[in-house]
């Protein structure tokens, strides 16, 4: 894992730990990416042009605050017509899978970084010393200009889940 820009203590995972890529924010081109469907098909944003995206970004959906996050925003999905949204996270594609079939998620298209940190590294969030994703949340616009970002300073913090809603609505 090489990138041109690291954050050292940009996130608390056991100890603070360095982000790689850069920390985006509101009114920046989003990155374009490529991760895995659980099918192994590979996703980008350009996959979803045209429409508002949340992106909620975990480290892992094995462990409660990441699977929280997940279910809470497969809750909101129903909510948000026109709103496509994206669970990023290194997990395997089967895991995944296997993760969603458990929870009851079918309006949140899990997807997962682990071949190439593609989306972790554009987005600044890969976890230089873990080879995991930070947690945050994205929401780009149907032209994809990206309209709120956070970065949760820690693995056991939950993001702001309404500011989160409250941008892909206005995004709309």
């Amino acid at each position: 894992m090489t990138t041109a820009v690291e954050r050292q203590g940009a996130f608390q995972f056991k100890g603070d730990v360095t982000l790689l890529g850069p920390e985006l924010k509101a009114g920046d081109k989003a990155p374009n990416f490529t991760v895995l469907a659980n099918d192994l098909t590979p996703v980008t944003l350009d996959d979803s042009k045209g429409t508002v995206r949340i992106i909620s970004v975990v480290p892992s959906l094995d462990t409660g605050v990441c699977d929280a996050q997940t279910r809470r925003f497969n809750e909101e999905a129903a909510k948000l017509d026109g709103v496509t949204i994206l669970t990023v996270s290194v997990d395997l594609p089967f895991a995944q899978k296997r993760w969603c079939g458990a929870a009851g998620i079918d309006k949140v298209q899990t997807v997962s970084d682990y071949r190439d940190l593609s989306f972790g590294q554009a987005y600044g969030v890969a976890i230089k010393e873990w080879r995991l994703l930070s947690r945050a949340v994205f929401v780009v616009d149907a032209n994809d200009t990206v309209v709120y970002a956070e970065y949760v300073p820690a693995a056991g913090e939950h993001p702001n889940y309404e500011a989160a809603i409250e941008a892909a609505k206005a995004a709309k």
